[in-house]
């Protein structure tokens, strides 16, 4: 089954195995999806990621989910861009979440970013989500 919105998907099926204490989720594979685990995997909201290939063409990936004293890393997700509404920052308009506490996520020239590493390479992208 194809979906609209594949980052959207996602982030929701990270958001419920973490509130339901899953210690892994199993999701469609993709580039795409595997660049923003690596982003969350460096910002350590994520314990890891393996990419599996099953029946030739179909990619799987599995993400193992934080916990610190029982309670999940994650406490909330919120996608800023949709297939519907594209939101673009600048490189001066890059959020800080919470004060920086969170994370934003973001598609640029140079890669998938976190919000801090797109500071500090002075590039500006498509504002994927927001996590913390």
């Amino acid at each position: 089954m194809t979906t609209q919105d594949p980052i959207g998907d996602m982030i929701t099926r990270i958001r419920n195995a973490s509130r339901m204490g899953h210690e892994t989720v199993s999701l469609p594979g993709s580039k795409l999806k595997s660049s923003v685990a690596e982003v969350l995997t460096e910002e350590g909201y994520i314990d890891g990621y393996e990419e599996t290939e099953e029946d030739g063409d179909k990619k799987t990936l599995e993400l193992s989910l934080s916990y610190k004293k029982g309670e999940p890393v994650i406490e909330g997700v919120e996608r800023e861009s949709k297939p519907s509404r594209r939101v673009y920052v600048s490189k001066d308009e890059i959020p800080e979440v919470l004060g920086g506490l969170g994370t934003a996520v973001l598609s640029t020239s140079k890669g998938l970013l976190s919000g801090k590493d797109a500071r500090e390479k002075g590039v500006g992208g498509e504002l994927l989500l927001k996590i913390w």
